[in-house]
């Protein structure tokens, strides 16, 4: 088989991997790639969000199967198009992946189906926001822009002036596009983050192993909201009691109701949840895998990922035993100096041997190949990932081998998986 992947950061370099490791495939390509999936596929420059472009390069490589892999393009369309095309693919319809391209969307569907999630209302208006806000007087409180925004488009504000000013960004600066021409306010729910992956078919829904993400620059999750500085799974807050719950109260009553929306959802359906006192409750959907998430979740999958991918074009996942290792992962996210805000771009990388490392899988995110050096080309620079039997080695690996590697500005964490280890010691 020849697999054509669209995307071109780190969750697409996992998946790469991953399904380079198939027995069925014999070549992968990749659309538009970075510096370090060049290593391991071929890669084509056609952006992610050109649908056109993508058809014509399956048709031109003659992809036997397409794996659309980040939001934009999901939304947009491009499952259809190819579709259309005549190709088989791995990912939802844009009328399925409405539920991540829109909050409101997501948001009235938990409403009408009885699926827990916060409190919240919708506006179109800055003003009414602000009123409605400062009615409540609870904070810290929720702001969201309704539609797509890079991962980025949730404020937090502790304070009125603080939600002014979000409001005033998101809906008048338009910092985030014609995304924040409604936004949705919701309560502010405290408990453990978990991130749940899973397969579905649109019949049948197999969760995945459960993760830890980490989304704040700087350690002791303090400073500016990021895409993710690093993850680990499983996630110690995820009881089998808790999957239970979250199983018969979120997962197959979400699958139902897209069913009965007539939005039938096939592909990877991504659960942000937090553990509150009252129990599980969704704080967000993707229509995709998650990034940095993937990167921890696909190492632990021992079940071949094209059986997956077919069996959920074919609708036959009920059949599959999906196998998982018992393994810990863990997963240093490498930055350039400045991520989330402005950072430069070119610094050369040194200490990866054909962008790898021995002992630990290093995932590119912002990498590029320039007169036959790699160097940093985005934010999240580098995923820095390891194995282990337990939490604790996994964790050590993945440091040891971020030692290793340096770039000028390099930023990372140096608490991922502190409060998992925490979590383990109760």
């Amino acid at each position: 088989m020849k697999v054509l992947v669209v995307g071109g950061g780190g969750r697409e370099h996992a998946l790469i991997r991953k399904i380079k490791e198939s027995k069925k495939v014999d070549s992968v390509a990749c659309c538009p790639g970075n510096g370090g999936i060049s290593y391991d596929a071929e890669c084509y420059n056609v952006s992610a969000t050109d649908i056109d472009g993508v058809v014509n390069l399956a048709k031109e490589i003659k992809a036997d199967f397409v794996v659309v892999a980040p939001d934009d393009p999901l939304v947009a369309g491009m499952v259809d198009a190819l579709n259309d095309a005549g190709f088989k693919t791995f990912g939802p319809k844009a009328n399925a992946a409405i539920i991540e391209g829109s909050k409101v969307f997501s948001k009235d569907l938990m409403l009408k189906y009885n699926i827990p999630t916060a409190e919240y209302k919708v506006f179109d208006n800055p003003q009414d926001v602000l009123e409605y806000i400062k009615e409540k007087n609870e904070f810290p409180t929720v702001i969201k822009a309704d539609g797509l925004a890079l991962g980025k488009g949730v404020i937090i504000p502790e304070s009125l002036e603080e939600a002014e000013k979000g409001v005033k960004e998101i809906m008048e600066d338009k910092i985030f596009g014609e995304s924040g021409n409604n936004v949705v306010v919701e309560e502010f729910l405290t408990g453990p983050e978990v991130s749940v992956l899973a397969f579905t078919d649109g019949k049948c829904v197999k969760p995945m192993v459960s993760s830890m993400d980490h989304k704040r620059a700087l350690d002791g999750d303090k400073g500016l909201n990021t895409g993710g500085m690093g993850t680990v799974s499983p996630n110690p807050y995820y009881t089998d009691e808790v999957a239970k719950e979250c199983m018969e109260k979120i997962f197959i009553p979400t699958i139902e109701a897209m069913n009965k929306e007539g939005r039938t959802f096939k592909g990877c359906l991504y659960f942000g949840l937090m553990i509150t006192p009252k129990g599980p409750k969704v704080i967000e959907y993707n229509c995709r895998f998650g990034d940095p998430e993937t990167q921890v979740v696909l190492p632990r999958l021992k079940t071949d990922i094209m059986d997956i991918f077919e069996a959920i074009n074919n609708e036959t996942l009920a059949d599959l035993d999906i196998e998982w290792s018992d393994d810990a992962c863990t997963c240093v996210i490498m930055a350039s100096g400045g991520y989330p805000k402005s950072y430069p771009k070119g610094i050369e990388i040194t200490g990866l041997e054909s962008g790898q490392l021995d002992g630990v899988t290093v995932y590119h995110a912002g990498t590029a190949i320039e007169d036959g050096k790699l160097v940093t080309s985005g934010g999240r620079v580098l995923g820095v990932t390891a194995l282990g039997k337990t939490l604790d080695e996994a964790l050590d690996k993945s440091y040891k081998a971020v030692e290793k590697i340096t770039f000028e500005g390099a930023h990372y964490r140096k608490d991922i998986g502190q409060r998992a280890l925490k979590a383990l010691d109760k």
